[in-house]
């Protein structure tokens, strides 16, 4: 059984102290093969919030992919964000903005779809899709194939389609050809599940979208409430499904409580339609 835990935009500098501790602890004891941290680690990029990121990640002691948000480039140091806008992110996390993951049971790739001149609206170039479906074609079967950006390939409300991630429909069709299962994402602190093969786009592969809420953050919108997924998967007893589970903090008690779960389809291995995906 492979485990991904997905946690973003947790914006240290506006971080929950109580919400913090509780995460860490359930990470710990979850003891996932990998955390995907999907962007937005800081609130303005400042030194101090990504040192209290980096602590964060080493308290846990887990391996960890981070990509970068758009909050981790400068919004007020306007020479910084000309010259080095990456340059406090590279500092803690490294230079590598792209980092990948690769074992037995899992490939995952980060892509950096922040664009420091956009600042809020990201973007994915054609050679960036094409550097995804490349090592995609190069996964083995049993691999879970995951692809993680920060803006969303795929929203569910109007007023969210501004933040839609730029030249998404292209990258989309690319990355179902080359047999991706999932793309996560945040940004919108909205968390959700949903399949991008409709009869719309009628790609020719299942692929699905897994949005993650803010984790960490006090920039909860719309009263939901802080949250992270965990994706499982075991290609030794099935390789037709991963399993999403929403995780969510409990005020009352202090922790993290299961919520909803999606089992995704993966059509690549069964033939199983999208529409097989099922919600508890």
């Amino acid at each position: 059984m492979s485990t991904l835990v997905q946690i973003s935009d947790t914006h240290f500098g506006t971080e929950r102290p109580d919400v913090v501790s509780a995460l860490s602890e359930l990470i710990i004891s979850m003891r996932p093969d990998l955390v995907i941290l999907s962007g937005d680690v800081t609130q303005r990029a400042r030194r101090s919030q990504f040192d209290a990121a980096r602590r964060f990640i080493d308290g846990y002691g887990r391996p960890t992919l981070v990509i970068p948000g758009n909050h981790d480039v400068p919004l007020l140091n306007v020479f910084a964000r000309a010259f080095d806008p990456f340059g406090g992110f590279s500092r803690v996390f490294g230079a590598n903005l792209e980092p990948g993951h690769t074992d037995d049971a899992l490939l995952v790739i980060g892509v950096n779809t922040v664009r420091a001149h956009r600042h809020k609206n990201g973007e994915v170039s054609d050679a960036q899709i094409e550097r995804v479906s490349q090592r995609l074609r190069e996964a083995t079967v049993d691999q879970l194939r995951v692809v993680v950006t920060h803006q969303p390939v795929h929203v569910i409300r109007e007023k969210d389609v501004e933040n839609l991630l730029i030249n998404h429909e292209r990258a989309i069709a690319a990355w179902a050809t080359a047999g991706a299962d999932l793309v996560l994402g945040g940004h919108i602190h909205l968390p959700y599940v949903r399949p991008l093969n409709t009869e719309k786009r009628a790609l020719s592969s299942e692929l699905w979208s897994v949005q993650a809420g803010t984790a960490l953050s006090t920039r909860i919108r719309e009263g939901i409430s802080n949250s992270f997924n965990v994706i499982r998967h075991d290609p030794t007893t099935d390789r037709s499904t991963c399993v999403v589970e929403q995780w969510d903090y409990n005020e009352a008690n202090g922790r993290f409580d299961p919520g909803g779960k999606t089992t995704v389809p993966l059509q690549r291995y069964s033939g199983i339609p999208s529409s097989a995906g099922l919600q508890t």
